[in-house]
């Protein structure tokens, strides 16, 4: 067995055990698997093909379904064997099916075949069945609302997961499911079956593909990316992907660069996804960000930690908090430009069809558990993660809210996903991912409170919108005596009226004297109830006193609840 991957040693020990007869493996269930280096030189099979002549190389047996292909099998003798016994079934049953009428309903395919395996376990047959993209044929969901063939198939396979002969003999059932959540829970929770998980190569098996495949397909003159170097930085890429990515270079002739491999992989990831995951491709860091100066220091000591190595020391994650137009996901996006590792933002994963939401979901935390060290965005977090409410869901936002709640409080995840949930309401925020072991550092940010911090903030959006004229003094003070109810981004939208302005008199760049007259026409949307709510629960949320504003660090937080309170009743209304 020490030829074989970890996932198939972990299948041996169980079929050896005689405690299982069915097995459920999902995961990585699409990709090559690699076939015994110890017997010479190591090649690499689809996992169909694996198990096939690996895995079950001894059978006498081995069958292949799945709902679009029908059945195979692995040789021309086991057809024939497999064709002699329904001529049999076709003269007791007066049916055709050794003529190739098989029928297309995956239950009357499933009962010929326990006919078929209960036939051939009397001849003390060795036999393997290999189901492939089983959550078609047993889908999730209540066994009330599957149509009846559904049900048939789900009673067939329970039937053989806890049958003893099978168990007894040399029967065994593999039912392969990208996605665990897409097959029916009755199978994957039956005391018969055990599930194994296919994990995504990691960086030593990505290397070792690499080294194997490029020997074969060399990348074309020009690349300069070693392997060992690309191996480190497709984290969370398949061997197939892998072998696409150096063979479209290598049949193109196209240099495989670093910015070449970079945007390739960003878009194989964000394919894997399904378009929920977006890479953050930042041209900001920190340096950029104004204001919120204890906000910014506690993020440069993570990107300090992250670059010494100690991830130990790191939050697993991170609430970043305040009114709108605070510059929460701009703060995230700089942190992401600072940090060096791959960072990005998790879009919406819901769907309308039943099971799909989880199973989108189990697809994105397997490819952030492939791709860690990795930062995860999630903006508008209140929203996007649900609760532990299962009303009018059908209990999906319950197991939403679960799969994410397991994940982030997973400690072997320390420092490799770094979590940042952006929020206007915290509060709205359960308190089971706000708690210490999942978004551990609470951090408020608010609008400019002081000449100085409205001056830095200027500044700092001039940088960033490319408006970096100098103010003269009259026109700085005019600024700063209608600056005061401003937020960051109330301030930039004063620079891009500024620029409009420029450009619409033929000027190439602005000057003080746009900026003067766009902040004496601004006029700031108003909304001063949620505004302070928002800014009340960010003082309320904030678990570092260094991080509030001087006139909120000896308030009695009793008043702010009180008033926090009165705000959520008065908006209400």
């Amino acid at each position: 067995m020490e030829h074989l991957p970890g996932w198939a040693k972990q299948f041996s020990e169980r079929y050896y055990s005689g405690a299982y007869s069915t097995f459920v493996l999902h995961g990585n269930v699409h990709d090559l698997v690699t076939s015994s280096p110890a017997r010479g030189k190591p090649t690499y099979l689809p996992l169909n093909q694996f198990l096939q002549t690996v895995l079950f190389e001894q059978r006498d047996i081995v069958l292949c379904y799945d709902r679009g292909g029908g059945i195979s099998f692995a040789t021309a003798s086991m057809q024939a064997d497999f064709r002699n016994a329904m001529e049999g079934y076709d003269s007791f049953h007066g049916t055709k099916y050794s003529q190739g009428g098989l029928p297309r309903n995956p239950d009357g395919v499933l009962t010929i075949l326990d006919n078929y395996l209960r036939l051939r376990v009397q001849d003390k047959r060795k036999i393997a069945l290999i189901v492939e993209y089983a959550e078609t044929i047993v889908p999730a969901g209540g066994v009330g609302t599957m149509p009846a063939d559904d049900r048939n198939a789900l009673v067939i396979f329970q039937r053989w997961a806890h049958n003893p002969v099978f168990k007894q003999s040399d029967i065994t059932i593999v039912l392969i499911s990208e996605n665990i959540v897409e097959l029916n829970q009755d199978i994957v929770q039956h005391p018969g079956v055990t599930a194994i998980a296919i994990p995504m190569p990691d960086e030593a098996e990505r290397r070792e593909f690499l080294e194997w495949h490029l020997a074969e397909s060399p990348l074309p003159e020009g690349s300069n990316i070693s392997t060992p170097v690309l191996a480190n930085l497709t984290a969370g890429l398949k061997r197939v992907q892998l072998q696409g990515l150096t063979l479209y270079a290598a049949r193109n002739r196209q240099p495989l660069t670093m910015a070449e491999m970079a945007t390739r992989k960003k878009d194989l990831i964000e394919a894997e996804a399904g378009g929920m995951l977006e890479f953050v491709q930042s041209r900001w860091n920190l340096s950029m960000v104004a204001g919120s100066i204890s906000a910014k220091q506690k993020l440069v000591d993570a990107v300090t930690a992250i670059r010494m190595g100690r991830s130990e020391i790191l939050p697993m994650g991170y609430v970043i908090c305040g009114p709108v137009g605070t510059g929460k996901t701009f703060l995230a996006t700089c942190f992401a430009g600072e940090v060096g590792i791959p960072a990005v933002i998790l879009k919406n994963f819901r769907s309308m069809w039943q099971g799909q939401t989880e199973a989108n979901l189990e697809r994105i935390l397997a490819l952030l558990k492939a791709m860690s060290p990795i930062v995860v965005i999630i903006d508008e977090a209140d929203a996007q993660l649900g609760d532990r409410s299962s009303s009018g869901d059908s209990g999906v936002n319950n197991r939403v809210f679960a799969q994410i709640a397991q994940f982030m409080g997973n400690t072997e995840y320390r420092g490799k996903v770094l979590w940042f949930l952006l929020t206007c309401r915290p509060d709205l925020l359960p308190v089971d991912l706000k708690r210490q072991g999942r978004a551990e550092e609470h951090l408020g940010l608010f609008y400019p409170d002081s000449d100085e911090d409205r001056i830095a903030m200027l500044r700092a959006m001039q940088k960033k919108t490319g408006t970096s004229f100098e103010m003269a003094q009259d026109a700085e003070k005019v600024f700063l005596d209608h600056a005061a109810p401003l937020s960051g981004a109330d301030i930039e939208s004063l620079l891009v009226r500024a620029k409009m302005r420029a450009v619409l008199v033929g000027k190439s760049t602005p000057d003080a004297s746009d900026l003067h007259s766009a902040i004496l026409d601004f006029i700031p949307a108003s909304s001063p109830a949620e505004i302070e709510l928002q800014t009340l629960v960010a003082v309320l949320e904030c678990t570092s006193r260094t991080l509030l504003p001087e006139k909120y660090r000896s308030v009695d937080r009793s008043e702010v609840v009180r008033r926090v309170t009165e705000l959520k009743m008065l908006l209400a209304r």
